[in-house]
């Protein structure tokens, strides 16, 4: 996949264990999470037994070297993974993405061999999940802006704050959390720690509802003196920052991934009604103003997984342009996601506003994708810079 061949060609054909994989997980999405996804919306619930399954296929830990426990893939097949569980549930594929993404990856990427067995064995093998922890109740797109301090005293650091919109906080076995070290030092004043979720003073104030995506709770972390042991730190202080620019190029990729995995479910739940529906005695599919609406769907679709799939590639190959592309991934798909979801809505007309039908859950859970990992906004401000503007 993207790379040159002799002749100076593309190759766009999966290699066979990254197909295989695909169709794997594709087959246990169907039987597995399809049948339940609508329920555990309506119910809020955490699905466990989801995760415990997805740690039997061994894809807990996919893009995680196989020294601590992971699969040992590239960004490529994680992208797969991704798309594949967000197309049948938005909610299973975030609490997935953050798991992999930005609680488990940043620890293979910045700690040492001791941290990753302690911390990243557990993560990749499925026996817990993992948690990230930046964003604050005053912060926001400003995400540097942080009030949570980590002051060193006696050989240890006591941990005070609150950390807003985390997920899988209330389920995690860990939870990466930035803090603030060096209060005069601005951005370089920020570091990464590995917190222990049973440790005392760690406490879920808040499981949000929300207006989709309730199956992967969003919770409130208040952190009252909590007393984090030095060899928790990830890396040295202040390299928290530049950790955390780090972990968003990979975990813009997964958005993008999932936010492709919502378009083609939404995608195929209006193709077949369309193909199904009959008025004026014929499939509704075959009236222009729905074909066209489906034939766009699948342009953008394809679309957003090219770019998401080279932004994949690009990290891959350490790519000094994979800032850009991750970027673009993830405010394409993001938004082609809505756009394909709300479309999907339109052609089952009254069916799709009902939640017997799929296509609602879809819209719903699409529009975070537009928020999460850095909004629309955002990613704009970014490729700006990425540009030269």
């Amino acid at each position: 996949m993207w790379t040159d061949t002799v002749d100076n060609r593309m190759d766009f054909t999966l290699p066979d264990e990254h197909r295989m994989t695909r169709e794997s997980i594709r087959d246990f999405c169907e039987a597995e999470i399809a049948p339940i996804a609508q329920d555990i919306e309506d119910d809020h619930r955490f699905p466990a037994e989801i995760f415990d399954q997805l740690a039997e296929l061994d894809v807990m830990g996919v893009p995680i070297d196989e020294a601590w426990g992971g699969l040992g893939g590239d960004q490529l097949l994680y992208a797969l993974v991704t798309e594949e569980l967000g197309r049948v549930s938005g909610s299973i594929g975030l609490s997935y993405a953050a798991h992999v993404s930005l609680g488990a990856k940043p620890i293979e990427l910045f700690g040492t061999d001791e941290q990753r067995e302690r911390w990243l064995r557990p993560l990749a093998e499925g026996d817990c999940l993992g948690s990230w922890a930046l964003t604050e109740p005053e912060s926001g797109s400003d995400a540097s802006d942080m009030n949570t301090r980590a002051l060193r005293e006696n050989g240890e650091y006591i941990l005070n704050g609150t950390k807003q919109f985390i997920t899988n906080a209330n389920v995690a076995g860990s939870i990466v959390v930035k803090a603030v070290t060096d209060p005069d030092a601005g951005y370089d004043g920020i570091s990464t720690f590995i917190v222990d979720p049973e440790a005392d003073g760690v406490e879920v104030t808040t499981v949000w509802d929300k207006m989709g995506l309730n199956a992967s709770p969003t919770c409130e972390l208040q952190f009252d003196d909590v007393r984090i042991p030095a060899d928790r730190l990830l890396g040295e202080e202040g390299e928290g920052w530049e950790q955390t620019k780090k972990t968003l190029d990979g975990g813009r990729i997964s958005i993008a991934a999932l936010s492709v995995g919502l378009a083609q479910g939404a995608y195929e739940a209006a193709h077949e009604y369309a193909t199904e529906r009959e008025q004026f005695d014929q499939p509704i599919g075959k009236f222009d103003a729905v074909r066209d609406m489906i034939v766009e769907m699948d342009r953008k679709i394809e679309r957003a997984r090219l770019l998401t799939h080279k932004a994949a590639w690009a990290y891959e190959q350490g790519d000094d342009d994979l800032r850009r592309l991750a970027s673009l991934a993830k405010l394409d798909a993001s938004e082609v996601a809505r756009e394909v979801a709300e479309d999907a809505v339109q052609v089952l007309g009254g069916y799709g506003y009902t939640t017997d039908f799929a296509p609602q859950r879809f819209y719903r859970d699409a529009k975070l994708m537009e928020i999460g990992e850095g909004t629309s906004e955002i990613q704009r401000l970014v490729l700006g810079r990425e540009i030269g503007l």
